[in-house]
């Protein structure tokens, strides 16, 4: 009762403030979901589906564990508090450096520097990700320079900002550098120039400011990314494409959360393997798409989504659908009145926190059915879905701080593709869901592991079946292709074409010296199997890093 009392007092808070999120970051989210499964109930503030989280929900949710729950480790309570003193702005719990640099610098133990006034908050940050790594692939030796300032803040407790800017240099392993030559486009980012023989440059940025427009609703504008699921992968929504330009109202409400999301992507780039051109306008589509999650009860979340992408070309640009503005209505009905030219998706996802340490997830996404196909079993090419389910168990077997989570995912051929670069479900040709594509089954399992503190130890093995293409192909796995070339309509199956088989394992330990700085120990071995020889590969990447104030680089494909 008295933690239900602690959470009232929050939430009055929280709506009458605004604040930033936190970056997304896998290891970072992992704990914040982790004591909400610890807890054996959903949170009825944060809404999880929807990542990333306001840093104030992050500070009252860690606040309230460790002031109410007596069960905690050293370790939880060690983590707990790092969660506190990274959103301290927000926190209950002190976070005063005992060792200020030169008096204004660190007088936060998170911050290298700060203000704190009655109107004005803000949060200055450095960012470094230096690495270096080998592997058997190739004699090149890969790397990571990454050099950035973060800053956020908030004015008048009514308008919240935050900015981000990065420069990089990287050397990626083979496999990587492959998939780069296939889409001309490095993995998670935007516009890119070639590095040296073998590497790539290119800048990060994102920003955003966020205001409170009622108690129970507030409006983001700015350039960043999302991610829709309680899984290790989203087949809804994902941060595996570069930031891009978004509108978003959130409303929340009683035991709901809706959330509309407009955005302005990229349909299309320009260049060759030695980087992508700047002299021609790349042409623009658009997402809208809303999700509605609902605490049915202390246990049990479900959400429905639907979003359409679309975009006409014309003389001048790109139209924006004005019809899709509209926050309430539904989208495939007017993209049918439209004359069906665009690409509507619809599904639902779920959360149920079945005892305290145990919890179950999955996510269904359908981009166009026909149940009457579907009972024959013909293989129609149309009938396009994507089906996860997961789980994760907390302190397994009562061993203190060992945590596992297994995860199936599938999508069907031509599942996210269209018959226009302006419907295809992506954003500067990259997927905005499953790195895979479609035309995949994947089997995910994660074990983490802190044996200390300062130390986790994260095992990661996944293992795909999916199809590729031959020369002039299309079995339905590479969404960027045209789907009216299809191979055939009927006896389409998961896996077709050059079917391949992944084999990917990541064993990373990760120390933390100081708040937000991190080092690095990862080795990666990855297998792929195929049908045609010449697409086999293996390599074992072993690499050490130093990572401040921002998450690992990772490509999990």
């Amino acid at each position: 009762m008295n933690r239900i009392l602690f959470l009232l007092l929050c939430a009055t808070s929280l709506a009458n403030g605004q604040g930033s999120f936190a970056p997304l970051n896998d290891d970072y989210y992992h704990l914040i979901d982790r004591y909400e499964i610890k807890s054996g109930e959903i949170n009825p503030y944060l809404f999880t589906a929807w990542k990333p989280y306001k840093r104030k929900s992050i500070a009252h949710f860690a606040d309230s564990i460790m002031a109410f729950d007596n069960n905690l480790s050293s370790k939880d309570r060690f983590n707990l508090i790092y969660l506190s003193n990274d959103n301290w702005e927000w926190s209950e719990n002190p976070n005063e450096s005992r060792k200020p640099f030169l008096k204004r610098f660190y007088t936060s133990k998170s911050d290298l520097y700060n203000v704190r006034e009655k109107h004005f908050d803000l949060h200055i940050n450095p960012v470094l990700y230096l690495g270096a790594g080998q592997e058997t692939e190739a004699d090149v030796k890969t790397f990571t320079n990454t050099r950035g300032v973060e800053i956020r803040g908030v004015v008048d407790n009514k308008v919240s900002f935050y900015s981000f800017i990065g420069e990089n240099q990287v050397v990626n392993p083979v496999y990587v550098r492959k998939r780069i030559g296939r889409d001309l486009v490095v993995p998670h980012e935007g516009f890119w120039k070639n590095f040296k023989e073998d590497g790539v440059d290119f800048f990060t940025a994102r920003g955003y400011i966020n205001f409170a427009a009622t108690k129970h609703i507030d409006i983001q504008f700015g350039h960043d990314k999302f991610n829709i699921g309680n899984g290790y992968r989203s087949l809804i929504l994902s941060d595996y494409s570069p930031a891009y330009l978004f509108l978003k109202v959130n409303t929340k409400v009683w035991k709901f959360n809706y959330t509309n999301l407009f955005t302005q992507m990229t349909a299309e780039v320009f260049g060759n393997a030695n980087g992508l051109t700047a002299n021609d306008a790349y042409p623009n589509k658009y997402l809208a798409l809303h999700h509605l999650s609902l605490n049915v009860s202390r246990k049990l979340n479900i959400g429905i989504f639907e979003s359409v992408i679309y975009s006409k070309p014309d003389s001048v640009g790109n139209n924006l659908e004005l019809k899709y503005l509209n926050p309430i209505i539904f989208y495939r009905a007017i993209e049918q009145q439209n004359g069906s030219s665009d690409n509507v998706l619809l599904g639902l996802d779920f959360k149920w926190i079945a005892a305290k340490g145990l919890s179950f997830y999955g996510q269904l996404t359908l981009d166009e059915f026909l149940f009457e196909n579907m009972k024959k079993g013909d293989g129609w090419w149309a009938n396009k879905y994507a089906v996860q389910l997961g789980g994760e168990y907390i302190d397994v077997l009562g061993i203190s701080n060992l945590d596992i989570q297994l995860e199936a995912n599938l999508a069907r051929p031509y599942t996210y593709s269209h018959s226009s670069q302006y419907g295809e479900y992506s954003n500067y040709r990259q997927p905005l869901a499953h790195p895979l594509g479609a035309n995949f089954h994947e089997f995910v399992g994660i074990l983490r592991y802190q044996p200390i503190n300062r130390l986790q130890v994260v095992a990661k093995l996944i293992s795909a079946k999916y199809g590729t293409d031959g020369t002039d192909e299309n079995w339905g796995g590479n969404i960027l292709l045209d789907n009216s070339t299809r191979e055939m309509n009927f006896g389409n199956k998961i896996g077709q074409g050059i079917e391949t088989d992944l084999l990917f394992a990541d064993v990373t330990l990760s120390y933390q010296w100081k708040h937000n700085f991190f080092i690095d120990l990862k080795n990666v071995y990855r297998n792929q199997k195929s049908e045609q020889s010449t697409l086999e590969e293996s390599t074992n990447y072993t690499s050490i890093a130093l990572r401040w104030n921002i998450p690992q680089r990772l490509h999990e494909f």
